[in-house]
């Protein structure tokens, strides 16, 4: 409609001072609308309180207009605040420590001799393949 040239006449903008002569009713009626006005500013004000946020606090971020992300859609999704598993729900998602087995070196894991050797993709790493002594163990590929 606006783009048509209709400006719609709104009960406010109608409202004004030099017009409330029009009709008998409409200084009734300017004062009856701005008493609604003001209940309903006070019912939504009774509803909600104004957030306080603090430095370092966490907040939620909607990511639905987020056009400077790079990569998959789905990446989307990931950025969140973590929310840790809760305890009592969920006993086997809690974090267990990582217990690295000590390394034998025995005489059975003496390298006998690198089989082969890479270098890993994207990276400016090498692995080499070695054999053992033993035969108790099987070739594996070990970092430099």
């Amino acid at each position: 409609m606006l783009e048509k040239g209709w400006d719609p006449c709104l009960p406010a903008v109608t409202l004004k001072e030099d017009l409330i002569d029009i009709h008998p009713k409409a200084s009734r009626f300017k004062i009856m609308f701005d008493k609604v006005k003001h209940q309903a500013k006070q019912k939504w004000d009774k509803s909600h309180k104004v957030p306080d946020f603090n430095v370092g606090d966490l907040v939620l971020v909607s990511t639905l207009n987020f056009n400077n992300i790079k990569g998959p859609k789905k990446l989307k999704y990931f950025i969140k605040p973590y929310q840790p598993a809760d305890k009592e729900f969920f006993p086997l998602r809690n974090p267990t420590p990582l217990t690295v087995p000590p390394m034998e070196q025995g005489e059975d894991r003496k390298i006998k001799k690198v089989i082969k050797e890479r270098r890993l993709r994207g990276k400016n790493q090498r692995e080499y393949i070695v054999r053992y002594r033993s035969p108790v163990h099987e070739d594996e590929w070990l970092a430099e």
